[in-house]
């Protein structure tokens, strides 16, 4: 078993989450249970996923587990897009979230490939 609080994209995801939450200060009230709600919940994904993987026996089930939360990393880069998009949110505003998120993606993708090298 692992332990997820040693896993680098686990301690990225949580800064990641940390940035979410202040971004979303800034959305109107009227998105309060459309957009960042269902943000929130893709944010929180990524890094509630690695952790649920890590108690996983096998590299193939904990993969899978990576796999969602990569998953959960592209439906909220998306609606980070959507938002900036709509003007929500100033694209100026979710540039470094982007890169963060980003690298995320590219760790997970990177991770998951070396566990099916094991």
């Amino acid at each position: 078993m692992r332990n997820f609080r040693d896993i680098e994209i686990w301690n990225l995801s949580r800064g990641l989450v940390k940035e979410i939450y202040f971004l979303m200060k800034i959305m109107p009230d009227e998105e309060k249970y459309g957009l960042t709600s269902q943000i929130k919940r893709s944010v929180i994904s990524i890094p509630s996923n690695i952790a649920e993987g890590c108690a996983k026996k096998s590299n193939k089930d904990f993969s899978r587990f990576l796999e969602i939360s990569l998953g959960s990393c592209y439906e909220l880069e998306t609606q980070l897009i959507l938002c900036a998009d709509v003007d929500l949110i100033p694209e100026k505003n979710i540039e470094d979230t982007i890169i963060l998120l980003q690298t995320i993606e590219k760790k997970i993708t990177s991770f998951i490939n070396y566990l099916a090298t094991q």
